[in-house]
């Protein structure tokens, strides 16, 4: 059952607040870096979003909370399905989000369409879900269709931060709602969530390096794998 629901866009600190959920009991927790590691779990997304609280149940199987996009976007959805669950609203100063978010988000989004059909393992697998990442970021750019790096200009980037942002905090009550920037470290969260803080210091997880080097190397393996099985390479499974 999921308790926490994350309503912060990516590049928030989502990386840093999935750890801190983890590390509190409120494992495992669902972020984009999940679909990164399990990409078989995709087609719970497919071919659309659930409508109601046991399509939810079966796409979040397994997880206490969940996080960042494509699970932020449908922060009212989960809200409603989901009564008992509080929700965390990740923020960041808005010009130090967008130019983190074009350069990690635009540039792997490109990447990673370019690659349908050119043989890399893992980035064919994950292309069934451009098409709800793109209805996403449409959505939350205010139906400006994304260019080819997903990424519309500063302003109306900004201003879609702003809106969603408003739209979370306009939507819930607040002893419902902690809004978090995760340079506060563990103090709100854990008098939010009624949990010890830790001893040890709140995680400060560099999202963009992380994503880099996770998609690296999966593409590294998807190509690995990908020539095993071409030369006819089984693991005895």
């Amino acid at each position: 059952m999921i308790e926490v629901i994350g309503a912060g866009l990516p590049r928030t600190g989502t990386l840093s607040l999935k750890a801190a959920l983890e590390r509190l009991g409120f494992g495992r927790c669902h972020h984009m870096f999940e679909l990164f590691d399990h990409p078989e779990l995709i087609g719970r997304w497919l071919p659309a979003a659930p409508a109601d609280r046991a399509g939810w149940e079966r796409v979040l199987a397994g997880y206490r909370s969940a996080i960042d996009w494509p699970v932020s976007f449908y922060w009212r959805e989960l809200a409603a399905v989901f009564p008992e669950a509080k929700v965390v609203l990740t923020v960041r100063d808005p010009a130090r989000w967008y130019a983190s978010f074009r350069a990690m988000v635009g540039r792997r989004a490109a990447a990673i369409a370019a690659a349908r059909g050119g043989g890399d393992a893992f980035e064919e697998a994950f292309a069934p879900l451009l098409p709800l990442l793109r209805h996403i970021a449409c959505a939350t750019f205010d139906g400006v269709r994304p260019g080819p790096d997903w990424v519309p200009d500063e302003a109306r980037a900004v201003a879609g931060f702003a809106r969603h942002a408003a739209a979370v905090q306009e939507g819930l009550p607040a002893e419902r709602l902690l809004v978090f920037d995760v340079c506060q470290g563990w103090g709100p969260l854990c008098a939010f969530l009624g949990v010890r803080p830790p001893r040890e210091p709140f995680p400060r997880l560099n999202d963009g390096d992380a994503v880099r080097h996770k998609l690296d190397s999966l593409r590294t393996a998807g190509r690995t794998r990908a020539g095993r099985d071409d030369a006819g390479w089984t693991d005895g499974r």
